[in-house]
């Protein structure tokens, strides 16, 4: 990750021209290329790969664990209903 992005193809298939970091008219700290394979972005921390604020991520996260905590009740309720039945089962069979 050092001051010089190559070209890359984006998400949307077009071609962008490498660029070096700093920008014309950009931030002057932010003399690191940093991004994936499909979008790259000049920024002032080496380690960073998102050119999205913070806030994103927090909705991103949230998304995310919603989407956990319905499969999870989706998934008691499968054992649950598998344990009723299986309970219904055995005391219904005739005992010799």
């Amino acid at each position: 990750m050092s001051g010089a992005c190559t070209s890359y193809v984006s998400a949307e298939q077009e071609v962008v021209r490498g660029f070096s970091c700093p920008r014309p008219g950009g931030d002057a700290a932010a003399v690191f290329c940093c991004g994936f394979r499909d979008h790259k972005n000049c920024g002032d921390d080496p380690h960073s790969f998102f050119p999205y604020e913070h806030s994103y991520l927090w909705w991103l996260s949230i998304g995310a664990l919603v989407g956990l905590s319905i499969a999870a009740v989706v998934l008691l309720a499968f054992i649950v209903t598998a344990s009723v039945l299986c309970y219904l089962f055995i005391s219904s069979k005739p005992h010799t």
